[in-house]
């Protein structure tokens, strides 16, 4: 009879290993219930309008307004799902160039100055050395600048190709 649960336990751990790495992996979203007040926790966006939407990723949190209507729908959606992330340096004409593309676009992005050490090394982890400009969409990621790169990606996460407005957040 120990025969036969020697496999069903593995099974079981194996059930168990793979369905903590699935929650490990997953995205969590935290919003306020307009309704009550209350602070809400959820693997899935909140469907209509709520306040204070934050998308929480593997340590980092994204703030995207549903409520920012200087934004297209369209545009918000991929905010929610692809956040954009730029990472410049001082003086540096690509990083310009960049910055310009993304306005001229309208994409909301997060900018981040890479000038100390820890700036620096978190820009290591994320393309593998410390070069700029480089563009975050979601976890897509694309080193230095070139201007079809980008649009294909932007284009790939659904940013509209042109945008009214735009928010930078330094």
């Amino acid at each position: 009879m120990n025969r036969h649960l020697h496999p069903l336990i593995r099974a079981a751990i194996f059930s168990i290993l793979a369905f903590s790495c699935a929650i490990a992996s997953a995205q969590t979203w935290r919003w306020t219930d307009p309704a009550s007040g209350r602070v809400i926790y959820s693997d899935f966006p909140p469907a209509g309008k709520v306040k204070d939407l934050v998308r929480i990723d593997r340590g980092s949190a994204q703030v995207v307004s549903s409520e920012d209507t200087s934004l297209s729908f369209a545009t918000r959606q991929a905010a929610q799902k692809y956040p954009v992330t730029f990472y410049s340096g001082p003086e540096c004409q690509p990083c310009n160039d960049a910055r310009q593309l993304l306005s001229k676009r309208g994409v909301p992005f997060t900018e981040k100055s890479v000038q100390t050490e820890v700036e620096r090394n978190e820009l290591k982890t994320l393309v593998g050395d410390d070069f700029v400009p480089t563009l975050r969409v979601g976890s897509q990621r694309v080193r230095g600048f070139d201007a079809s790169a980008y649009n294909n990606l932007l284009d790939l996460a659904g940013y509209p190709k042109n945008e009214a407005s735009t928010t930078a957040a330094q």
